[in-house]
């Protein structure tokens, strides 16, 4: 950090949100300092050489792109860009005594031909092409007002304009529609899938969490397509940092916000240096490890969770949230053979590859583990991020043939772990083990013969449970959106005046800001919360 000691924005938390944030504020010519507590900023959306001596720089931790704005892109004049996927989906099936699958490329002609392959006739195919239909209409009126101040209830359902997708998506259980407009099993959990992204819920939950988790699924960048960050979803995170920096923003790593005081029109921000800081501290003693300090601030926006927030501010956290996914990192040396002999593995693994994700197979393994108990066939998507970007692979890997292969495990609630190290350690490899035995069954050979070997000789294989996360980035019970999703309006009521209030970045104190995937509209890695934070502070 320089010498100063009072900002007009200070962010706690350099992850994309904040970066997004910080970038804007900077460039409006705000004195912006950003607090880091890890070395590197980026959060959750970063590249990583997982295993030792590997040339593979894998997204660690988040891994797609859909809900990022490409105003955000153009506005801070980003460096980054993404790949369209050439296919949506692949999902193995054994049926009639043959293997066989759904291949969705997006191709009309080759789409009905694999849905009546798979279920005997095209009637499943029409009825996928007008529900998808109605989740593009959808996509289309609700993702511009995203980065608008935040509409009521009833704005927002004008704007959709369609009675049908209001009732299925906002006011009722996914499920009833689900089984309303597809008989097939394998179809209908093709559709549920998009509702159990790190969301623990039935397909019938009165909740409507799963509702809320599928709207976002499906109207990111107004098509619903999810693309490929090239370079990996570092290169996301290392051009907003960029983008901060040249508009003159202050980025502080190593340094944890331990405390937010304010009085509503001034703010101090109390925080640790950690090790010895990042590049841009130079000043002495505070570089060094353990050192304190405080910082003043006209606004402080908190790129963390809503309990990190409370904690901070000195107040009563809010309900615990449930994270509730597996996510596993593998390098492979080739990508194993189907036996499905009618796809090519290079096209079933370019999309999302559904693993035991039948319709009944979901509410299975969702039962199994609402009752404290490890799914026995444990849902799963996977996909090869360097089939569609093989610059993420060193020269060598790619010439020889290696793969990355990402796998995102449903239904893996906090609630199957104890906190005791040993056993949590036992529960992962269990789940891990069971997940790749899910997959095995698909397979002409086991996924083990395929994986690479690290430096030591060890499988290039990493699996991160909901623990692993909340320790290593904070997220509150390893929840990868900070709690359950909100629907995007403010209500039944108009929010209140003030410009947080209109942006849905309110935290009951006018100048400090959440900033987060906890802030209204604030999940995924797309930048949202960081924008509308910011042009909450610039009274847009």
């Amino acid at each position: 950090m320089t010498d100063r000691n009072s900002y007009d924005v200070v962010i706690v938390g350099g992850g994309h949100n904040g970066l997004v944030a910080a970038a804007y504020l900077a460039r409006a010519g705000h004195a912006v300092l950003v607090l880091e507590r890890l070395d590197h900023t980026g959060g959750a959306a970063v590249s990583a050489r997982v295993f030792a001596g590997v040339d593979a720089r894998l997204s660690r931790y988040s891994y797609l792109v859909s809900l990022l704005p490409r105003r955000i892109v153009t506005d801070l004049g980003l460096r980054f860009a993404v790949r369209r996927r050439t296919v949506s989906s692949y999902t193995p099936v054994r049926r009639g005594g043959r293997n066989t699958g759904l291949l969705v490329t997006g191709d009309a002609a080759r789409d009905r031909e694999a849905f009546a392959r798979l279920t005997g006739s095209e009637r499943e195919f029409e009825s996928w092409q007008r529900f998808q239909g109605m989740t593009r209409r959808l996509a289309e009126r609700v993702f511009p007002t995203l980065t608008e101040p935040l509409p009521t209830r009833e704005e927002l359902r004008a704007r959709i304009d369609d009675e049908t997708a209001w009732r299925t998506v906002f006011e009722r259980p996914l499920g009833e529609a689900l089984e309303e407009r597809f008989a097939d099993d394998l179809v209908r959990g093709v559709v549920l899938t998009d509702a159990l992204i790190g969301t623990f819920a039935s397909a019938h939950d009165a909740s409507l969490r799963q509702n809320r988790c599928f709207l976002y699924h499906v109207i990111g960048g107004g098509t619903g397509d999810w693309d490929v960050p090239v370079g990996g979803m570092g290169a996301l995170t290392d051009a907003l940092a960029d983008a901060a920096r040249a508009a003159g923003a202050e980025l502080a790593t190593g340094h944890e916000a331990v405390s937010i005081a304010t009085d509503g029109r001034a703010a101090e921000v109390g925080y640790r240096v950690h090790g010895a800081g990042g590049a841009e501290d130079t000043q002495g003693a505070e570089g060094t490890e353990g050192a304190e300090g405080t910082v003043a601030a006209r606004h402080v926006l908190v790129n963390a969770s809503p309990r990190e927030l409370a904690a901070l501010l000195g107040q009563e956290p809010p309900a615990p949230a449930e994270g509730a996914q597996l996510k596993v990192n593998m390098l492979l040396r080739r990508l194993p053979r189907l036996r499905d002999r009618s796809v090519d593995p290079r096209e079933a693994f370019a999309g999302t590859f559904h693993v035991a994700e039948g319709y009944r197979q979901l509410e299975t393994a969702y039962r199994e583990a609402a009752a404290g108990r490890p799914p026995e066939a444990p849902p799963s998507e996977i996909y090869c991020h360097s089939l569609t970007d093989p610059s993420v692979l060193g020269p060598e890997l790619a010439r020889t043939g290696h793969q990355t292969l990402t796998l995102f495990g449903l239904h893996v609630p906090a609630r199957l772990f104890t906190g005791d190290a040993d056993r949590d350690a036992r529960t992962r490899e269990e789940l891990l083990t069971a997940s790749l035995a899910q997959l095995d069954a698909h397979l002409d050979e086991p996924i083990a013969d395929c994986l690479a070997r690290d430096a030591e000789g060890r499988p290039c294989v990493e699996a991160r449970t909901p623990p692993d996360l909340e320790r290593d980035l904070r997220l509150p019970g390893g929840h990868i959106f900070h709690g359950d999703l909100a629907f995007p309006h403010a209500g039944d009521s108009p929010p209140d005046g003030t410009a947080a209030g209109r942006w849905g970045v309110g935290t009951g104190h006018p100048n400090v800001l959440l900033c987060g995937s906890g802030a209204v509209r604030g999940g995924g890695v797309s930048g949202i919360a960081g924008h509308n934070a910011a042009m909450a502070v610039l009274g847009r």
